[in-house]
């Protein structure tokens, strides 16, 4: 009960200032600026320091959240990000860069001769504020779950219980006892059901197009990669002796190729590295790329009312249910991709954990 009004209370404290968010860009004053799809596209992938809500008309409402910077100059500056909000566009000389480079969205800080430095940042971006969300949820949700198996041990899952349990015995099952075996599965578990749960929960909740959902935590490759590591240090760190002496000294390779041209050695050495590579990438451009071709379809509304109004009804007929479609493809590819990753990470703890035979 605790938990639920802690997570009510910290969205409401986060939405109290989405009036005064409302701005107009005066820029747009009696002009008919035209829409940059790619910049439309890439600005609703990326990360943020405030979450969109919605817009009517040139007015744009959003959520400010917390900008957290230390630079050379200035030491600690913290602010709100609805600060940036003016006609320059920065705040006590620090500016979002809207270059083509690798900072573009990004704060830079304005130096004394007019050089642009990036300060050190850990503000509370928009998909800092979805991981925080998430994790609080899944806290909740596992909680609640745990407790309830408690008092009702031996008897049928009931509501939250219920609806869990098919996809944790379905992990428990067909994921990690054929992957691992049954003699070390159990230690994995609890990293093998929160990974699921995490990629799961993120792919839909980043489909859902209202706050707290529409982010793109797990189209982020440092998400990916962060995950992807934890799987290659559990690996790692479990693997047994078998597991490291077929990785340096296979048994059934030739001894040509381990001496003295240690070349299947090199090979493994490669591929431990490759393996938690492959995760991130995978997980990031699946999910990336179905947002993308999601509002790809969306902008062809767009595209074609630019050229008229009959055109852009014309297009909606299509590209409407064609975004839909999308996105019920994307529910399964949420799933397929929790799974994936998940199925992948317990293939390769069942490698490391693997007796001799």
């Amino acid at each position: 009960m605790k938990l639920k009004l802690l997570i009510i209370v910290s969205l409401f404290l986060f939405t109290l200032p989405l009036v005064a968010q409302e701005h107009n860009d005066e820029n747009h004053d009696n002009k008919k600026e035209k829409l940059n799809i790619g910049d439309f596209i890439v600005e609703h992938v990326s990360d943020s320091y405030e979450w969109h809500i919605t817009a009517i008309g040139h007015t744009h409402i959003s959520i400010p959240l917390p900008v957290i910077l230390y630079s050379k100059k200035q030491g600690l500056v913290v602010f709100m990000s609805y600060k940036l909000h003016n006609e320059h566009h920065s705040y006590k000389n620090f500016e979002i860069s809207h270059g083509n480079d690798m900072y573009k969205g990004k704060l830079l800080e304005k130096m004394d001769d007019g050089t642009l430095v990036r300060p050190f940042d850990i503000s509370i971006t928009k998909n800092v504020l979805a991981l925080f969300i998430i994790s609080t949820i899944l806290i909740w949700i596992f909680l609640s779950t745990a407790k309830r198996y408690k008092q009702r041990e031996n008897k049928a899952p009931k509501g939250l219980q219920s609806l869990l349990e098919p996809l944790i015995l379905f992990i428990r099952d067909d994921v990690a006892i054929v992957s691992i075996g049954k003699k070390h599965y159990e230690k994995f578990m609890p990293y093998l059901l929160t990974v699921f749960f995490f990629i799961f929960f993120n792919n839909v909740m980043g489909l859902i197009p209202i706050f707290p959902g529409g982010y793109n935590l797990t189209g982020n490759i440092t998400i990916t990669m962060v995950l992807a590591l934890f799987t290659f240090g559990i690996t790692s760190i479990r693997g047994n002796k078998n597991y490291w002496a077929h990785i340096f000294w296979s048994p059934v390779v030739p001894w040509w190729l381990k001496v003295p041209l240690p070349l299947m050695p090199i090979v493994e050495i490669l591929g431990m590295f490759t393996k938690p590579f492959v995760l991130m990438v995978r997980l990031f451009a699946n999910i990336i790329g179905g947002h993308i071709v999601m509002l790809a379809f969306f902008s062809l509304i767009f595209i074609f009312g630019a050229q008229s109004v009959v055109a852009g009804y014309g297009a909606s007929v299509v590209a409407v249910p064609l975004s839909l479609f999308v996105s019920l493809l994307e529910l399964l590819v949420a799933f397929i991709q929790a799974y994936v990753f998940t199925l992948l990470s317990a293939i390769y703890f069942g490698f490391a954990s693997e007796e001799h035979h």
